[in-house]
């Protein structure tokens, strides 16, 4: 039985090394070689650095980090870990221990337990939010410019310009209830961002 197993599988080698032109003994050769791509010791050797618990002082991105990085992380299994990550894409970047607190599984406990093994890359969209409106002028911005503040896009940005330039500069945060296309809620967030001179 063994035999017959070890025939098809052979059989298939030698037709992949057909296929792609190459002498069959070559294709072969290429497959099983302990340098090649698909070395298995290789492979071996990374599973098990990603399976072993973070040594002193190690340290992992949660803002960049895959599933199986994050499982490292005391108390982290694979349900949390795929919690974070869905979070991350959804969201984007934590930008700091406290953004991690937004992930369901993770409270006040889990976050002090965590912190000591992680670092943060990226920035979170209220760091990139305050930033952009500290050096923001409404009367002055661009389209682009505008694109960068959360909630709003291409087509509220063109609104924002249009209605500043057929209107005149905005003098407060109220003008921006006459844009039209703001909701409420985004007017809110526009009026404590976006400070007129």
């Amino acid at each position: 039985m063994l035999t017959l197993l070890g025939l098809g599988v052979g059989g298939h080698l030698l037709r992949a090394g057909d296929s792609a032109g190459a002498p069959p003994g070559e294709a072969l050769a290429a497959l099983i070689a302990p340098d090649g791509p698909g070395d298995p010791l290789a492979h071996r050797d990374s599973s098990i650095a990603l399976a072993r618990p973070l040594g002193q002082g190690e340290r992992i991105d949660a803002d960049r980090a895959g599933l199986r990085e994050l499982e490292r992380l005391p108390g982290v299994g694979p349900a949390l870990a795929g919690r974070i990550v869905a979070d991350r894409e959804a969201r984007g970047a934590f930008g700091g221990i406290e953004g991690l607190d937004r992930v369901p599984g993770i409270g006040p406990a889990m976050l002090a337990r965590l912190a000591p093994h992680l670092t943060f890359s990226g920035r979170s969209a209220e760091a990139r939010a305050v930033a952009v409106s500290s050096r923001l002028d409404p009367n002055r911005a661009s389209e682009a410019e505008l694109q960068e503040i959360p909630g709003i896009g291409a087509a509220r940005a063109r609104s924002i310009v249009a209605f500043r330039d057929s209107a005149g500069p905005f003098r407060d945060a109220a003008d921006f209830r006459r844009v039209g296309g703001l909701p409420g809620e985004l007017v809110g967030r526009l009026g404590a961002l976006l400070r007129p001179p």
